[in-house]
């Protein structure tokens, strides 16, 4: 059961990784980041299309991975 856990835990972790890497780059996000970013204040629009659907997927395995290191822990010490 623990190595099934720990295998599940990779593999989600290596998709994790996949899915940050595939998201789109946000150069201006950053730029206004240094720079105060007050103009993005009230000018912030939701994200559409394959941005969305990857911060979908990634918040999905965030959590995924989050279960699964609690649960290798509690079968850890068990």
């Amino acid at each position: 059961m623990q190595s099934l856990m720990t295998n599940l835990l990779v593999a989600d972790s290596i998709l994790i990784v996949i899915a940050v890497l595939m998201q789109p780059s946000k150069q201006q996000d950053a730029l206004s980041a240094l720079s105060g970013g007050a103009t993005d204040l009230f000018g912030k629009t939701k994200s559409r299309g394959f941005e969305a659907f990857m911060e979908k997927v990634t918040v999905v395995l965030g959590v995924i991975f989050f279960v699964l290191a609690l649960v290798l822990a509690y079968v850890s010490s068990h």
